[in-house]
């Protein structure tokens, strides 16, 4: 690489430059903030290649998309007046440019990771650039976490450099405790308008029809969002008729290298381009001659329930950062327009940031690379956003499925699945595959269950049928859309194993037994009398057509499959025989309490998964296994099953207004839901004599829950927030206690608090007592927390009002000085 003169390119990231320099020739974290076209992708990178702290280390460059990767590191080369793989080069999965000469490398798709894995300190790296963080991306959050325990632990002189067009800066600077840069880059103005809202049931076809009028009103590029490829189809088929003369051009992340830069690159013939976009023209990449954005102001993502261990293509409004993004790249190269087809006032109620990939993804490649660093609590690393427990529960337990965990811990096969760099129910199947001699029907399957769906949905569900067309194009080329790139992922696969295509049959029977390793948790038996229903082994219900060739078959196992209301929908599937299976039952004893029958059943179940195949009564167990069975019962029934009776209600009231008055004390949180959560931690000991659901009623749950508390702090309680209250007549009257620290309640005959001037009051004399007082026939009179007031006005009203109806109680003229009486007072 020759001198490179970061100041002759006319960027604005230039100026940043010098002070980006001095700051990490003193410290290992830098966040930069610039907004799009600033060059903070491909000129800073390069500015700092030269400086000495690297010691002839590498730079890695993290991109969240491979688009993007790809191109940025064709414009770095490009501006060095070189190739691609000599001092830059670039890695995405499956293909990779780099030669020994490459320091620059810019990579994604969880390759970090890897690398992180086969050497902890990262030797040969002396700088992280984790380039667009905003789009708060799965594998740069991971590698992120990674790279700060190897930064704090192995690698104190590691630098990490963040940057972002739109984050909230101040937060993550807190969290790395890292300085921000930022630049002001030269976005050039852009007139944002608000037009009519998208039907979100047609959305190509009325974003097309309202950027049809704008084409005529504007010249330059357009850059048109929408959520996804079938939005995209629909709009091109409009336009493409409405304006014949304009190049309509989609862009997406399925399209081939050479249709994608039909979209970036200019119109050879200088045709007005219009460019059909999902949210992957966002950041990073840059379009030439953009000066319009249509914006309609959706995306689709993939959003994991990890109730259900399924997962959907979701379509959402997007948030304001990004469609600040999309409104920017109108104005990167001179002035311009942004249409948005939504509402100002719809604006105003979208999240400030995206959602990160985090909170939604399939988290299994996450728990399976912290186990495998030696993490065993995850959510204690430096996270943005700490993942979900019940993703990272659901995951392990996804693991512990494919025999990667045992009790927490990774097992043998675990290390053997970490190091196929593929996911772990892909890697589970092919190690398995290469085992039964199957290894190329494995590959096949892990490329067409990993890309979209080659045939039409009306084909079946079969995947065999797509394991036929992908090898008759292979043997006779015989092709149809979509099948090149699943042939390209497949070939990448037998790379991988160092082996050659199957183009003859395959047998049905092993695509589903190798279905059957990747995805255990969905091995599905026909439920009987409900046609083409079936049972997963995860314990959720799908179906099928009816009509469809895999309708009648007993077994089967389902890659494809969605979360619905009551039941998914099964998309790609093989059929199972059922003697493979057997490796896969096991015999399970199982106790659970049934509330309806009003006790305990235990039986011995032949399953797989929740698939029972038989069962049997057992006549013992163990008592901690029964135990157990009680425990989940009151998880999940313990509203039903316990005594939830007025004393406990009141105890807990008591406990919550304490914590509310008292901010410094430390009282528990004592709701119901808490409670029953935790349920192990107070109730364990009382449970060993409950065998049938009226044992549960005979729990005093105010003693089981008093003995929770401390002597000092029972004492406490008695004392702030004491259950009766002393009145002038002697008698002990109950205080009701309100839920979320309301004032107390003591409702008492009026008779009984003659003489009493002042307003009781609890918590140390700081919280009044609502008073309702009662008539002598126990009928509420009247709401005060003024007593004196009372006296004083209101008691005659109520004097006038009552003395009729009570002659024999007493009504003096002055109840201050009367003497507090319980009832009728006796004569002399």
């Amino acid at each position: 690489m020759s001198e490179f003169n970061p100041f002759s390119f006319d960027l604005p990231v230039a100026e940043i430059i010098p002070e980006v320099k001095s700051h990490l020739s003193n410290s290992n974290s830098l966040i930069i903030t610039a907004p799009p076209g600033a060059g903070k992708s491909t000129l800073l990178p390069l500015a700092l290649l030269e400086e000495v702290w690297l010691a002839g280390k590498k730079v890695i460059m993290l991109e969240p998309r491979r688009l993007a990767t790809k191109s940025i590191a064709e414009r770095m080369a490009s501006m060095l007046g070189e190739k691609v793989g000599q001092t830059v080069g670039y890695r995405i999965r499956f293909e990779s440019a780099i030669s020994d000469k490459t320091r620059l490398e810019v990579i994604t798709e969880g390759i970090l990771t890897r690398m992180m894995h086969q050497d902890n300190a990262l030797e040969g790296v002396g700088m992280i650039i984790f380039d667009e963080f905003h789009e708060r991306n799965l594998f740069s959050e991971v590698a992120l976490a990674l790279a700060r325990e190897i930064q704090q632990v192995l690698r104190p002189d590691l630098r990490i450099l963040l940057m972002s067009a739109t984050i909230d800066a101040e937060e993550l600077s807190g969290l790395l405790r890292a300085k921000i840069i930022q630049s002001q880059g030269r976005q050039f103005p852009v007139e944002i308008n608000y037009l009519k809202e998208v039907d979100e049931f047609a959305i190509g076809e009325d974003t097309a029809r309202q950027l049809i009028p704008l084409a005529k009103a504007h010249s330059g590029d357009f850059l048109v969002f929408l959520p996804g490829q079938g939005e995209i189809k629909k709009a091109e088929e409009i336009l493409r008729k409405a304006l014949p003369g304009d190049q309509i051009v989609p862009l997406f992340g399925q399209l081939s290298p050479s249709e994608q830069q039909k979209a970036i690159l200019p119109n050879p013939l200088g045709k007005r381009k219009i460019v059909l976009s999902t949210d992957i023209a966002e950041t990073s990449l840059t379009i030439e001659g953009i000066k319009v954005v249509v914006d309609s102001g959706f995306a689709k993502s993939n959003r994991f329930d990890s109730r259900s261990g399924l997962a959907k293509l979701v379509l959402h409004r997007i948030s304001k950062d990004s469609a600040d993004q999309r409104s920017g790249r109108a104005g990167r190269l001179t002035s311009g327009h942004s249409y948005r087809l939504w509402s100002k006032a719809t604006h105003a109620q979208l999240a400030d940031y995206r959602t990160p990939e985090l909170m939604e993804a399939d988290l299994t490649g996450l728990v399976l690379d912290m186990k495998a660093w030696g993490k065993e609590d995850i959510r204690s690393m430096t996270w943005l956003t700490p993942p979900p427990t019940s993703s990272l529960v659901h995951s392990e337990k996804v693991l512990e499925a494919i025999d990667a965990l045992e009790d927490g811990k990774l097992t043998p096969h675990g290390k053997e699945i970490h190091q196929v760099p593929v996911h772990p129910r892909i890697a589970h199947m092919l190690i398995f595959a290469k085992k039964m001699k199957q290894l190329a029907l494995a590959t096949d399957i892990a490329a067409l269950v990993e890309e979209r769906d080659p045939l039409s949905p009306d084909a079946g569900v079969d995947i065999n049928l797509r394991i036929d067309a992908l090898r008759r194009f292979r043997d006779r080329g015989v092709s149809m859309s979509r099948i090149k790139k699943i042939e390209k992922v497949a070939a990448q696969y037998r790379r991988m194993f160092e082996i050659g295509p199957e183009n003859s049959p395959a047998d049905p029977w092993a695509t589903g037994l190798l279905l059957a390793y990747a995805y255990p948790e969905r091995i599905a038996a026909a439920r009987p009398g409900n046609n083409a229903q079936f049972q997963l082994s995860n314990g959720k219900i799908a179906q099928i057509s009816y009509k469809d060739d895999l309708a009648h078959e007993s077994w089967l196992a389902v890659a494809h499959v969605d979360a619905r209301e009551g039941m998914g929908k099964i998309w790609l599937a093989a059929p199972l025989n059922p003697k493979d299976l057997a490796p896969m039952v096991k015999t399970k004893e199982v106790l659970t309490w049934d509330r309806k029958k009003g006790g305990l059943i235990a039986q011995s179940e032949v399953r797989i998964g929740a698939i029972i195949l038989g069962t049997r009564p057992l006549t013992q167990f163990s008592p901690s296994a029964a135990k157990e069975a009680i425990l989940e019962a009151l998880k999940e029934e313990g509203q039903f099953l316990l005594d939830w009776n007025e004393d406990v209600w009141q105890l807990l009231n008591r406990i919550e207004s304490l914590r509310i008055w008292n901010k410094d004390a430390t009282w528990p949180v004592w709701t119901q839901e808490k409670l029953l959560e935790t349920v192990e931690n107070w109730i364990e000991p009382y449970i060993v004599q409950v065998t049938k659901n009226e044992d549960f009623k005979k729990l005093n749950l105010v003693e089981i829950l008093k003995h929770q508390l401390t002597f000092e702090q029972q004492q406490t309680l008695d004392e702030l927030a004491p259950s009766k209250l002393s009145v002038p007549s002697g008698s002990l009257i109950p205080i009701t206690y309100k839920p979320e620290g309301a004032n107390p309640l003591l409702s008492v005959r009026l008779q009984e608090l003659f003489g009493l001037l002042d307003t009781p009051k609890v918590n140390r004399g700081q919280v009044p007592v609502l008073i309702e007082m009662l008539s002598p026939g126990f009928k509420p009179v009247q709401l005060t927390q003024d007593l004196k007031s009372f006296w004083t006005n209101g008691y005659f009203e109520v004097k006038k009002e009552l003395k009729r109806r009570y002659p024999k109680h007493e009504w003096p003229d002055n109840p201050l000085q009367a003497e507090a009486v319980r009832g009728v007072k006796k004569k002399t």
